[in-house]
């Protein structure tokens, strides 16, 4: 053991600390000691603190769960790393505090790392490739973004918080908090007032109730500037002293008959309560997928991730979009464009596009598709996605490329996923992305390929039955549990109604 190399110590360790670490044999009683604490511990979220035998900190982490987190640094098989390793020859105690939920905890330990400086969260103190929340109070419509580099002009002003240890869990609790507050997260340079706004689409956060479309002027100034001040007092205070405030502040709402205020201030109560719910179902497999769709039956959140690694962009990716078509030897040629958010199906963003301009070819289809589907985004009136898929390889792409690039704008990230290899095709770029087939991020575009795919069949199939039978009417399920009728049936209506002439805006009902 003595000849052994020690690991490299953090390069802010003082000389002073150099001291020749331990036998296993007689740090086991030491770290035995903290392992019973640390079991101890209430099963909440929280920051831990380790410390040194003169009481400095030597290290400063969070956990979703204390006792789970802390207690894995003293088991018999932990294994640190060679940065954190040696902190087990120098720990002696741990402190640790209780926070109301992951949102808390992130907070917290980004305050105590900035204010403590210990020595083991050593590449924090350069504060430069670390993310921070920006808050850009001085623009009309203030934003929430996250940003790696806070002294860029655009956040001049901005209320800025971090520099926190984690860029995904970050993400993660815009996300969550998202859903209380409803603020923008887009970087659309919003002038209230402006006409333009009553004809601008909100993005689809608008319509799963993420953000409240200042934008679009769906919500006043003053109402929205309302939700930003509260959720910057929510960063800065407990979540129990601020539902206090809001519950006074609805009770005062209420008592001058502003009825509509107080109202919008319980629904953020409510949300505000139900916090620690959402983040006990986070790591869960929810399971309100479509039978369509199964096909992808991981975390959602981890195939974005595995996928913005693959796809090597800094850009978060959540809303998706994918465009397939479907035809029979150029019969009844139809196209479809479905949406996932936050890697699930929202079957409102869904459409379906009966090709009028060709008949049998593929790479028009698109990019009538494509024309008809994005032309407005380019104009201006609404975002794009986050990322557009389409279904097939090179050829599809570059033709999916040539009307993005007439328009004059496009989406963030444009990708062709090709069949039978599964390999990812990227605009200008020679050599595909091959990823292994159990790959979160290629079976997140499976799964919306699919879907796409589905969706145009079911359409395609449709319009070919109301052609073949034109008497046929649509399948009814029977009900079950419901006795047939022993009454003849009566003649019905046999006349067709008007076909749909395929314009945007026809999405799926009912699945």
């Amino acid at each position: 053991m003595s000849g052994e190399p020690r690991p490299p110590l953090p390069p802010n360790r003082p000389v002073s600390d150099l001291t020749p670490p331990e036998s296993p044999d007689s740090a086991r009683p030491r770290l035995d000691r903290l392992l019973e604490k640390a079991r101890g511990l209430p099963k909440v979220p929280g920051v831990y603190l380790m410390k040194d035998a003169a009481g400095q900190v030597l290290y400063v982490g969070k956990a979703s769960v204390l006792p789970n987190r802390v207690s894995s640094y003293f088991v018999p098989s932990a294994d640190l790393g060679f940065r954190k390793q040696p902190m087990l020859d120098a720990v002696e105690d741990f402190d640790v505090i209780e926070c109301e939920g992951e949102w808390e905890a992130l907070l917290v330990e980004s305050r105590l790392i900035k204010d403590t400086r210990p020595r083991f969260n050593d590449r924090l103190v350069d504060d430069k490739t670390y993310p921070y929340l920006a808050v850009t109070l001085r623009d009309a419509s203030p934003g929430v973004y996250v940003t790696r580099n806070p002294s860029d002009d655009r956040f001049k002003g901005a209320r800025i918080l971090g520099p926190f240890v984690s860029a995904n869990g970050l993400r993660r609790a815009v996300q969550l908090l998202q859903k209380v507050f409803k603020y923008r997260t887009c970087e659309l340079d919003i002038v209230p007032g402006d006409p333009r706004n009553r004809r601008f689409r909100p993005c689809l956060l608008h319509a799963i109730g993420q953000c409240s479309a200042p934008c679009a002027d769906r919500i006043s100034p003053e109402a929205y500037r309302g939700d930003i001040e509260r959720f910057v007092r929510f960063l800065g205070s407990k979540r129990s002293s601020l539902l206090r405030e809001l519950r006074a502040e609805m009770d005062e709402a209420s008592r001058q008959t502003r009825f509509e205020e107080a109202a919008a201030l319980r629904d953020q109560i409510k949300a505000i309560e139900k916090l620690d719910e959402r983040e006990k179902r986070r790591g869960e497999v929810d399971f309100d997928w479509q039978p369509e769709v199964t096909v992808f039956s991981g975390d959602p959140a981890a195939g974005l991730r595995s996928l913005q690694r693959a796809l090597g962009t800094e850009h978060a990716i959540r809303c998706m979009e994918a465009i397939d078509i479907a035809h029979l030897g150029g019969g009844e040629t139809v196209g479809s464009k479905v949406c996932f958010i936050d890697g699930r199906p929202f079957k409102d963003g869904y459409r379906r596009y009966r090709i009028q301009s060709v008949e049998n070819d593929d790479y028009r289809a698109i990019q009538e598709v494509v024309d008809r589907r994005y032309r407005e985004a380019a104009a201006g009136e609404e975002l794009f996605p986050d990322l557009v898929l389409i279904d097939g390889g090179k050829g599809q792409l570059n033709a999916a490329m040539e009307v993005f690039a007439g328009l004059g704008a496009r989406p963030p990230i444009v990708i062709g996923l090709a069949k039978k290899e599964e390999l990812i095709f990227l605009p200008g770029e020679r050599e595909p992305i091959k990823l292994g087939r159990e790959n979160p991020g290629l079976k997140l575009c499976q799964a919306i390929r699919d879907e796409a795919h589905r969706f145009a069949q079911h359409y395609h199939h449709l319009l070919v039955r109301k052609r073949t039978m034109p008497e046929a009417g649509p399948v009814k399920r029977k009900k079950r549990g419901k006795p047939e009728t022993q009454n003849p049936p009566q003649p019905r209506d046999t006349t067709t109604p008007p076909e749909n002439s395929g314009a945007e805006g026809s999405p799926e009902s009912g699945g």
